[in-house]
């Protein structure tokens, strides 16, 4: 088949896609159906994602990355010779992964947990929501980004029905890299069931090893499927789907997709964004991900069991 014209060279992981129309597309923009929840939801159910182009106001967005890179300006990790809202790292910054910066910031909390967020997933769920309290916030550098995974390893102790919402703060180009997403992955539990039930927190507590390492902090399990997304691709079918991301726009995804992130080909500029999970009330939590100050993935959140 003919090479995808419309799109330039993709990388991700290190690894250049196969760029032709039957391996790489764009999102399916879903904008146009934002207030028919009932289309939203049949949408999830075919795609597995909805791309929600330009559905949060663009200037409440931004004042939330100016929030956060004052932030990240504090913590040393931007070039002070620029301006903070320009997100200009450091050289070697690389990745930075401080969902702390989010604790305590009213533009971040208000713009993803109260609001047209928050109404967005309260109708497309029918029912009473509640939200994660921790909040994932990644500046990533320039480097690799994120390997192909699914979220339930990372957060399946409550219900498997909850869903990811990708933030970007700011506009993303494709070489700056955004989040990509594997088309039609989430039906092939052919190829998952192996992998996406098992827990990056529990160990074996009669393998001294693997307690040792849960003792530590550490995972026995990463919950990475692969290190290569077009082995994944050509293994599952389908498409990765990206688009250049802007200010306003999200993600929303469930438990089930396989997704990853093209590369920072950029020489110094962060690409941030952030992970937020949400899910109907009336099921369980996952009770590493809730309270004032969750566990998550410390020694508090590992579970042994005798293998």
């Amino acid at each position: 088949m003919a090479s995808t014209t419309t799109l330039p060279q993709l990388v991700s992981y290190g690894h250049e896609l196969e760029m032709t129309d039957d391996k790489v597309g764009l999102l399916r923009d879903s904008s146009d159906a934002a207030d028919d929840f009932e289309e939203l939801r049949r949408r999830v159910a075919e795609d597995g994602y909805l791309y929600m182009r330009g559905y949060l106001d663009r200037d409440e967005v931004l004042r939330a990355r100016a929030s956060l890179t004052d932030r990240l300006a504090a913590e040393g990790v931007l070039d002070p010779a620029y301006p903070n809202i320009e997100g200009i790292c450091k050289p070697g910054s690389g990745y930075v992964f401080k969902p702390e910066i989010t604790n305590g910031n009213p533009e971040i909390q208000n713009l993803l947990y109260s609001g047209r967020l928050v109404e967005f997933y309260a109708n497309l769920f029918a029912e009473p929501i509640r939200h994660y309290d921790f909040t994932w916030l990644r500046a990533i550098g320039p480097g690799k980004g994120t390997n192909p995974h699914c979220d339930l390893p990372y957060m399946g102790r409550g219900t498997h029905r909850h869903m990811t919402c990708w933030m970007p703060y700011g506009d993303i180009s494709f070489e700056l890299g955004g989040l990509m997403i594997l088309e039609k992955s989430h039906q092939r539990m052919d190829l998952l069931e192996n992998y996406v039930y098992r827990d990056v927190d529990t160990f074996c507590e009669n393998k001294p090893k693997d307690a040792a390492n849960a003792k530590a902090g550490k995972w026995t399990f990463t919950g990475t499927l692969s290190h290569n997304p077009p082995v994944v691709r050509n293994k599952f079918g389908g498409r990765w789907l990206t688009t250049e991301f802007r200010a306003g726009d999200f993600l929303t995804f469930g438990m089930f997709l396989v997704h990853a992130s093209l590369d920072n080909r950029t020489t110094n500029r962060l690409r941030i964004s952030s992970d937020s999970r949400y899910q109907r009330a009336s099921e369980p939590i996952d009770e590493r991900w809730v309270g004032v100050n969750p566990p998550g993935h410390t020694l508090a959140g590992k579970r042994g069991r005798i293998c």
